[in-house]
């Protein structure tokens, strides 16, 4: 399984923190350095405040020189289309080719109402965000010398050049997750190259999987394009005074995170990845929270990696 690690800077983090996991990410052998991509904070005091997600990207891009970088994932609402297409495209040509966009509907209307974004309902996101993936691919795919237009309620394009263009061929590799029974798996199999079904069991995992299955041979396409993905806490500790301070640094239950997350010894947490490998599982987001604790990464890539 591959193994990606996965932060959440909305909790407090200065870009340097972002930066020494992501070094530490890439040095241990993780494929991977995601983020959030969110404005407030759910649960403390939020200090010392959220860094914006492309900004850090972009950083990153330049600091870092192998690990894929990316996020889980962006709130359609948080931006228009055709700047983000620039923005990620821009963000891909800064790292050699090495981003992912996760792109979602948005859902946490407190963060909008802190930052003065407009938090439309749930059936008008869906449908900014089904028109925001149409906008972003046909300018990614725009040949050059010609012109994208969109005729989309809210988001209508005339004549777009389509620059700038990210250096991956076909683009930058679009993530789309949810547990929607129907909307969410039509637009993961018309735009996606990822499927994640985050902090879900792993027998609903499964059946989320089955779901994007049936809608990719509806649609006419081959289910096996897509790779399928989880999200999971991490919280390892070889006893239980190690598993106990470091779930208490995240603020979180120790038995809950037994229960519903990847918790406690290094054989117990590979056998809970194989619970998610046996339901179709192939990429797992592991989410660690204390971004100050580099120990737990090299734990985690110790046990888990080999």
């Amino acid at each position: 399984m591959d193994l990606r690690i996965f932060t959440e800077p909305q909790q407090g983090a200065t870009y340097d923190e972002l930066l020494a996991v992501a070094l530490a990410a890439e040095q241990l052998g993780f494929s991977g350095f995601f983020r959030s991509d969110h404005y407030l904070h759910m649960g403390g005091d939020g200090g010392p405040g959220p860094t914006d997600a492309w900004t850090t990207l972009a950083g990153l891009a330049r600091d870092t020189t192998t690990i894929r970088l990316g996020t889980l994932v962006s709130s359609a609402t948080f931006r228009l289309p055709g700047p983000l297409s620039i923005q990620v495209a821009g963000v891909d040509q800064m790292s050699g080719g090495r981003v992912e966009l996760g792109l979602g509907a948005g859902w946490h209307e407190a963060e909008h109402e802190a930052y003065g974004i407009p938090f439309p309902a749930v059936g008008e996101r869906f449908d900014r965000l089904e028109e925001q993936l149409a906008v972003i691919t046909g300018l990614w795919a725009t040949r050059p010398g010609e012109t994208f237009s969109h005729a989309g309620a809210h988001y209508p394009v005339v004549d777009s050049p389509g620059l700038t263009k990210p250096v991956q061929a076909g683009g930058v590799p679009i993530i789309i997750g949810g547990g929607g029974k129907r909307r969410t798996p039509s637009l993961a199999v018309r735009y996606a190259a990822e499927f994640n079904a985050g902090f879900q069991p792993a027998a609903a995992t499964g059946e989320l999987f089955a779901r994007v299955r049936e809608m990719a041979q509806e649609h006419g396409r081959d289910p096996g394009d897509l790779v399928y993905s989880s999200a999971q806490a991490v919280c390892l500790g070889n006893d239980d005074a190690t598993l106990r301070r470091r779930a208490a640094a995240i603020g979180r239950d120790l038995d809950d995170l037994r229960e519903n997350s990847l918790a406690g010894t290094g054989e117990q947490i590979a056998e809970k990845l194989a619970a998610f490998a046996a339901v179709g599982t192939e990429r797992m987001y592991l989410q660690v929270l204390d971004l100050a604790d580099l120990d737990h990464l090299t734990e985690i890539a110790d046990a888990l990696l080999p």
